[in-house]
């Protein structure tokens, strides 16, 4: 089940918060630039208001600190009463430093560790390290975030593959992974089919963005969007991602026809040995046949073409591949994992190995009775579930 964190600024947009679904209100400094707490009354102010109704993170210190204070900062936050306590962790070798200084509290909180993709993205293997790192010390969880609010979203930073990579790299140490950054409303189906643990938000959440108020409409919105317990179906991978269902009006339902074209991407396909050590361009074609909703449609209903470029990404990112049609299989597979989806074709070419194009096309079904309208990503239906 993934959660929502709303991230607030004081009681009474935690109150808000509350009010219209997230799942945690998490309690930050929005008035600079960097992952910053508030004041310890503040803190207290916050975790008495929500009394227990859903849990409290809050964000102790800040970027710049010593590890030394960064954790006396964390232990300050934890006694006030917050469940979860977020701190960011600096470039460098200070970062392990910091994680080390934590383990005792770890012990005693559930402790969140948050990584920056526009900082030293790059870096891969410091990020994996500090992960197991945090495992070792208890952390609960990891949060990918962007440090720079005003320097573009999550996905600007990172691609869904790489995103990808970070959760299952999270899961394997048994941390909760979390995703934040300037995400917007239609970011969620898309980091859907990661699975994350945690989705946080802010400016989505605003009047005039992060550092205007939080606006009810724009916390339901949120909360449509994300399955709660009862609403969420039991899928968390790409090849198994099935979408929570709605009757459609009546027993046939028009069909629009959704496509990417000429998408390429580099892949490591092919049965030959020379074909193993590079990737070589692959270029996909996919006409999906969807079932339309009976009524004016809103992002709940829209099966976006993000989700299919997003699959292919996620699908050609893992192992070596060896045979064409294995690859067109497993996308039609994926789209077809969407029950509003009649048909579809894939139409995949490899551009280099000679002056033209070789490849493959298919074309793959589902009995019309199964082909359905559904809501991708249905409503609230009544209470959330905490974080356990």
């Amino acid at each position: 089940m993934t959660l929502f964190l709303a991230s607030v600024t004081g009681t009474d947009e935690a109150l808000t918060a509350l009010a219209h679904g997230a799942d945690i209100i998490d309690l930050k400094d929005v008035s600079t630039h960097v992952l910053a707490g508030r004041p310890i009354a503040d803190v207290c102010a916050v975790v008495e208001a929500v009394a227990g109704r859903r849990p409290v993170s809050a964000v102790a210190g800040m970027p710049g600190m010593t590890a030394r204070d960064m954790a006396a900062a964390a232990d300050a936050v934890a006694a006030a009463g917050a469940d979860f306590v977020k701190l960011a962790l600096p470039p460098g070798p200070q970062a392990a430093e910091t994680v080390r200084g934590l383990a005792a509290l770890a012990k005693r909180v559930k402790v969140v560790g948050v990584l920056f993709a526009d900082m030293e993205r790059d870096n891969m293997e410091r990020d994996d390290t500090l992960v197991a790192l945090m495992a070792q010390c208890g952390f609960y969880g990891v949060m990918l975030d962007t440090a720079c609010k005003d320097g573009g979203r999550l996905l600007d930073h990172m691609d869904i593959a790489a995103l990808s990579r970070f959760a299952a790299a999270a899961r394997a140490h048994g941390l909760a992974a979390g995703l934040a950054g300037s995400l917007e409303a239609p970011d969620i189906p898309r980091l859907l089919l990661l699975a994350p643990d945690i989705l946080g938000f802010r400016g989505a959440l605003c009047v005039g963005g992060r550092d205007g108020r939080i606006e009810p409409a724009a916390v339901t919105l949120i909360r449509q969007l994300i399955p709660t317990a009862r609403g969420r179906t039991p899928a968390s991978t790409v090849s198994a991602f099935a979408p929570a269902t709605r009757q459609p009006r009546g027993k046939e339902a028009a069909t629009d026809r959704l496509f990417v074209h000429d998408f390429v991407l580099p892949v490591r396909i092919g049965a030959y040995v020379r074909e193993h050590a590079r990737t070589q361009l692959v270029r996909f074609n996919v006409d999906a046949c969807v079932a339309r909703a009976a009524h004016a449609t809103d992002m709940r209903d829209v099966l976006s073409y993000d989700l299919i470029t997003d699959g292919i990404r996620i699908i050609t990112a893992g192992e070596h591949i060896a045979l064409v049609e294995d690859l067109a299989e497993r996308i039609a597979a994926f789209v077809l994992a969407y029950p509003q989806v009649v048909d579809v074709t894939i139409r995949i070419e490899k551009l280099e190995i000679g002056p033209g194009s070789v490849g493959i096309e298919i074309i793959r079904r589902r009995p019309p009775e199964v082909a359905k309208v559904h809501h991708l990503f249905p409503a609230a239906l009544g209470g959330v579930r905490a974080a356990e």
